[in-house]
């Protein structure tokens, strides 16, 4: 073991103290200056643009029943979906491209809104349905099974419209999947 003392003399210790104090006060001010990473990526966040485009659900009995969707496509977007939203018209939604069939697992941490979540295969068919599920839950929703799409609704819109598994979900972004 090595032990190293130092001796100071009166003056040379006033002025380490007074670096310290500076070095330390340099810093808080530092970072006092520069928001957090995560208010920058609130703030960031809450201002996220998505484009949208109009999507149709049909039932297995012809009913058709025509949307608004909002389209989360890129990273950032499908992490971010409708978090801190404090409304939605009721004829809206997201709809979640993942690019590929895959199982799916999503969470309403700061979602403001309750919201249903139909899962769909590559051809827009849904395969299950979680309705109502609950703001700011951390709750793992799981896609049962590898799924393409997601869309979002408002909590309650599934009932209402009377939507099922085995609905058929078409838009642009769908049908240009299916072409390829």
């Amino acid at each position: 073991m090595v032990c190293f003392m130092v001796y100071f003399t009166k003056a040379s210790k006033n002025k380490v103290l007074a670096a310290i104090k500076s070095a330390v006060v340099a810093l808080f001010l530092v970072g006092a200056a520069a928001p957090s990473s995560s208010a920058a990526q609130t703030t960031s966040q809450q201002s996220m643009a998505f484009d949208s485009e109009p999507l149709t659900i049909t039932s297995a009995g012809g009913k058709t029943h025509k949307l608004t969707v909002e389209l989360a496509l890129t990273p950032p977007q499908l992490e971010f979906g409708l978090m801190y939203r404090d409304r939605m018209p009721v004829d809206h939604g997201m709809l979640f491209d993942f690019g590929t069939s895959r199982p799916v697992m999503m969470w309403m941490k700061n979602t403001k809104l309750a919201l249903d979540m139909l899962f769909l295969d590559k051809t827009g068919v849904v395969t299950h349905i979680q309705e109502d599920a609950v703001p700011y839950s951390e709750a793992i929703i799981d896609s049962n099974g590898p799924v393409a799409y997601v869309i979002e609704l408002n909590g309650g819109i599934v009932k209402k419209l009377g939507l099922a598994v085995g609905d058929k979900a078409t838009s642009a972004t769908i049908s240009a999947k299916l072409n390829k």
